[in-house]
């Protein structure tokens, strides 16, 4: 059975990133379907799939993580207005809605990457 997960780990602080909300939508031909909300738990990752058996189909995602409150609560540096990074954006596909796809995000206040996990 197919799921899809997320983990965000701070690399400026050298620890998972506690308390940031993600949004995530289905994209489709004519708009986004909004399909939950969450925040981290105290490892980065949420505490449940976000998607998961039936509900995880193929098609195009959005993950939307609000990174710019996350450093602004965490020092001044980073609580610049504007932020440089506010909200990181991934859209990503899904072809194998049986298969597990782990979405990880690795960020600082000025740069991030992420992966297709396991």
């Amino acid at each position: 059975m197919g799921k899809l997960t997320t983990h965000i780990l701070d690399t400026a602080h050298g620890m998972p990133a506690a308390g940031v909300a993600i949004k995530l939508t289905r994209r489709e031909e004519h708009g986004s379907t909004p399909l939950t909300q969450v925040i981290t738990n105290a490892d980065g990752r949420c505490d449940a799939p976000l998607l998961e058996g039936a509900d995880f189909i193929a098609g195009s995602y959005e993950l939307v993580f609000a990174i710019g409150d996350y450093f602004a609560a965490k020092s001044a540096e980073a609580a610049a207005e504007p932020p440089f990074l506010n909200d990181v954006v991934i859209r990503f596909g899904v072809a194998q809605a049986h298969e597990h796809y782990h979405v990880p995000l690795l960020v600082s206040p000025y740069g991030y990457s992420t992966y297709r996990g396991s």
